[in-house]
């Protein structure tokens, strides 16, 4: 590579991390694995640390979790003291079953208001489990207000089914109307474990440029290249499996995207999570 050309894109990627440098939002969605003790090493005792330093380490300002079972809350919560976190278990609204919970940075960030709705023909009902999936799923969603710069935005997060073909088809529907009817013109983050590959049927609905509620791939639209492997599954293997994610980070409304990145980090070739967390920084556009 020549030197001017080498020399061009320093300054490129120089221009764009200062232009995001002051008023960035980075956006974090990580699936922790549920607490199983059958994971022998890679149980949740053995993993909390690394998944809390990867937190504090990216210092992620909105964080959207999946499988998180109330014990593994607790422990977040006390390891992330400047965080505060939204959500419920899926099972009964309240303790039971696994969160899809939102931490955020309360020194940057502030909660205005938050709700939990279910996947399923009847959003409202806690515990209901909706078409044919395999066990009931929730979307837990909050409105924040930038303490830096006083906008507001929404953050909904989410954990598709792993197998009803019906439930996930509708569950990718509910979710647009839902994000649409909530947040209105506010601009809204989405993440999520998805369980689906981009080809694969809820992702087309959630991206298809035809529907008007249609969401944008903040992987997509960042300015600079995207770090790391696009699979976000390792099944706790020595590298990722495939080679395409099914964790993501959705967008609607107007906001640029700075970067986005696979973390992949190990401990002697362990990994703090089945699941590789995906960043993304963003600023509202202008």
């Amino acid at each position: 590579m020549k030197k001017n050309t080498i020399a061009l894109l320093f300054c490129f990627f120089t221009t764009i991390a200062a232009m995001a440098q002051d008023n960035s939002l980075q956006v974090m969605t990580f699936n922790i694995r549920y607490n199983n003790a059958r994971d022998s090493v890679n149980a949740w005792p053995n993993r909390v640390d690394k998944v809390a330093s990867q937190i504090l380490f990216h210092q992620p300002q909105i964080l959207g979790v999946q499988e998180a079972l109330w014990d593994q809350m607790q422990d977040l919560q006390q390891a992330l003291p400047q965080y505060k976190f939204v959500g419920v278990g899926r099972d009964d609204g309240d303790k039971k079953g696994e969160f899809s919970a939102i931490f955020y940075d309360t020194t940057r960030i502030q909660l205005l208001d938050s709700k939990t709705f279910w996947l399923s023909e009847t959003p409202e009902v806690a515990g209901s489990k909706g078409w044919d999936a395999a066990i009931c799923r929730i979307v837990t969603y909050a409105r924040f207000r930038d303490r830096k710069n006083r906008k507001e935005f929404y953050h909904f997060n989410t954990h598709f089914d792993h197998i009803g073909k019906e439930a996930r088809r509708q569950s990718a529907k509910l979710l647009l109307q839902r994000v649409h009817q909530i947040s209105g013109k506010t601009p809204a983050v989405i993440t999520g474990d998805f369980n689906a590959r981009p080809s694969d049927e809820p992702i087309r609905i959630i991206l298809d440029e035809k529907d008007p509620l249609h969401l944008q791939d903040s992987k997509a639209l960042s300015k600079t290249p995207h770090y790391g492997p696009h699979s976000t599954f390792n099944s706790f293997k020595a590298h990722e499996t495939g080679d395409q994610p099914i964790d993501y980070i959705f967008l609607k409304g107007k906001w640029d995207v700075w970067q986005h990145a696979c973390i992949t980090q190990t401990w002697m070739g362990l990994f703090a999570s089945d699941h590789f967390a995906q960043l993304a920084k963003l600023t509202f556009a202008k």
